[in-house]
């Protein structure tokens, strides 16, 4: 009869399943972590370090999210610098070929000079950054400077010739601090368009200016020099700005840094010891099924031979 022939007892038989169960949970547990590198399948089951780990991943998010408006807002004012310097640039050729005609009488290529710096002074106030204009205001999709050509500015009304708003973006690269970086077209233009448009208005200047001429002429000089000491210091702003958000930047980048190792230190396995567990644990699951089989087989005629 069978229940003669048995060694092993019922009890020992479920105490060696749950020992088998047992060790398939913990075996399938360090298969998890191998597969996902976490210590853990969900925060409640990090005890003790679920509030630090939470905690410590919701400042993470904020400072991520305030270097990468931080980096956006580099990009932007990089974007800028260059534009204003453009136009410092072009303002500065005019000036000097303003100055020498007045002062030689001889304007000959004068026109040209105009022609290019009021060119370069329009491409400037109406560049763009993925398609948002960056010098007008909240009106992003909106070209902010409207002459097309420097004829097209005489008459025209200095509040005719800009589309753009008085608003100036406004970006939040750390806890409680916004920075405002925003330039508009006609802060930075104004007065620079008022030289362009006293050059328009004497019309096309002669190779040897008239008097009329040599008066817009020398009229366009002071123009240009108060148009130029706006943007310079509009320049030095931008700068300024520069500095201060790259640095902002970095620390909550670096303050992210530290936030990651925490985080990774609360929740990432280590996968040299898990590889060690692994490998006992497998050790251990064969080790019962193979006693579990040795006792299966066990009977009365084994020791009875």
């Amino acid at each position: 009869m069978t229940g003669w022939n048995r060694v092993a007892t019922v009890p020992m038989q479920r105490s060696l399943f749950d020992s088998i169960a047992v060790s398939q949970r913990k075996l399938g547990e360090a298969q998890q972590q191998m597969a996902t590198g976490k210590k853990a399948p969900d925060f409640a089951s990090l005890g003790i370090e679920t509030m630090r780990t939470l905690s410590a991943r919701t400042l993470l998010a904020r400072q991520e999210a305030h270097a990468a408006v931080g980096e956006r807002v580099e990009t932007t004012l990089s974007l800028m610098d260059t534009q204003i310097g453009g136009i410092e640039d072009a303002l500065n050729k005019l000036r000097d070929g303003l100055l020498t005609a007045v002062g030689t009488g001889n304007a000959e290529g004068l026109q040209e000079i105009a022609e290019e710096a009021f060119q370069r002074f329009r491409s400037a106030l109406n560049s763009d950054e993925a398609g948002a204009f960056l010098f007008a205001g909240s009106r992003v999709a909106e070209a902010p400077f409207r002459p097309a050509t420097l004829a097209s500015t005489a008459g025209l009304a200095t509040t005719a010739a800009f589309a753009n708003d008085e608003v100036e973006a406004r970006a939040r690269v750390a806890d409680g601090l916004d920075v405002t970086y925003g330039i508009t077209a006609s802060r930075l233009g104004a007065e620079l368009f008022e030289a362009f448009r006293t050059l328009a208005d004497s019309g096309t200047i002669a190779d040897v200016p008239s008097a009329a001429q040599m008066g817009a002429l020398t009229q366009a000089v002071g123009q240009v020099n108060e148009g130029l000491k706006t943007v310079r210091s509009l320049h030095a702003e931008n700068g300024r700005r520069q500095a201060q958000v790259e640095d902002l930047t970095e620390r909550a980048g670096g303050r992210a840094l530290i936030l990651e190792r925490l985080v990774a230190r609360n929740e990432d396995a280590d996968m040299a010891e898990v590889a060690s567990t692994l490998v006992q644990r497998q050790t251990a699951l064969e080790a019962s099924y193979s006693l579990f089989a040795r006792l299966s087989g066990l009977s009365l005629v084994n020791f009875l031979r």
